[in-house]
């Protein structure tokens, strides 16, 4: 006899109504649990089903679809490039995303379980699993349906277009898009001494202009109210079909694109406890120069991420 037979244990049994990846799940619980969930639901606003995911992948030590980023947006203004998370450790919290390398090492692109760094000169490599990253932001794309847009001739004119897919301006959104583009903009930076400005480490970016290109953008939108922590508004990086070109978003014009987007309510932030990021003071606001840096070194008139928010 198997050390379990004979025992009267409850089946729970698994329903494959409603998306692909959330199933329907019915068992039995003792009534003291029953009371403590309705309990928890009534406090917080969540439905029974997040409250419960969220209890199942704390209990069996799994992340569920959330945004898990490495240190802050603030500390790269300020010139904190040492890595503290390597890419092995950040895959465990996600397979899609962005963010930088070691010394601000060029411009990461990740995306169906793949990590991409575009170098300072352009060139695309994959990254040894032991390389760290001083900044990141990833998730596990859940995937959604796809939308097309189109055409658009500017990035202006494409955060416009994303706007109209977003339900609001307190969440964060997972954003794909895949297609074929007219002009591709992109940049990325060279390694940079730790202590150098991040403006002035982008004001020696390469700037690479792609025309009549396939390829996909991945990134997010973040809300307004975290720009001291991260870059609000859109952040895009690109990446090539063909995997020889990328690089951060800077403008793009296409006529026809496949936008897959994907809120995200759950955000993960975990501090560096490099030396540098201790004693650092982070107590300014980096949106100024977060925007400076993040834009085309030959001017960008876009409005900032609150603006847009």
């Amino acid at each position: 006899m198997s050390p379990t037979q004979g025992i009267d244990s409850p089946k729970p049994v698994v329903s494959f109504e409603g998306s692909r990846d959330w199933q329907s799940l019915t068992c039995s619980i003792p009534e003291s649990l029953a009371r403590d969930l309705w309990d928890r639901c009534r406090v917080t606003g969540q439905s029974i089903g997040k409250v419960v995911a969220s209890a199942l992948a704390e209990h069996l030590q799994s992340d569920l679809s959330a945004i898990y980023q490495v240190s802050t947006a603030g500390a790269l203004v300020h010139g904190l490039y040492k890595g503290d998370t390597t890419i092995a450790s950040l895959r465990e919290h996600g397979d899609f995303g962005l963010g930088t390398f070691d010394g601000l090492d060029g411009e990461m692109v990740a995306f169906d379980g793949v990590f991409y760094q575009v170098r300072g000169n352009g060139k695309v490599v994959i990254p040894p699993l032991e390389t760290r990253t001083p900044y990141a932001m990833v998730t596990r794309f859940p995937g959604a349906g796809v939308k097309k847009i189109g055409p658009v001739n500017s990035f202006e004119q494409l955060r416009s277009r994303l706007d109209r897919l977003r339900t609001s301006d307190n969440i964060f959104y997972a954003i794909r898009i895949d297609g074929s583009f007219e002009s591709v903009l992109t940049r990325s930076v060279f390694p940079t001494e730790e202590g150098c400005p991040l403006a002035e480490a982008a004001s020696h970016q390469h700037e690479f202009p792609l025309k009549t290109i396939r390829g996909t953008l991945v990134g997010f939108w973040s809300p307004g109210y975290l720009s001291t922590v991260l870059v609000a508004g859109y952040h895009l990086h690109f990446l090539s079909e063909d995997k020889l070109a990328g690089g951060h978003l800077l403008d793009c014009s296409a006529s026809d694109l496949h936008v897959q987007i994907c809120p995200e309510a759950d955000f993960r932030l975990t501090l560096p406890e490099t030396r540098s990021f201790l004693g650092a003071d982070l107590s300014g606001d980096p949106t100024a120069d977060l925007r400076k840096a993040e834009s085309s070194i030959h001017g960008d008139s876009s409005p900032t991420p609150n603006q847009r928010a």
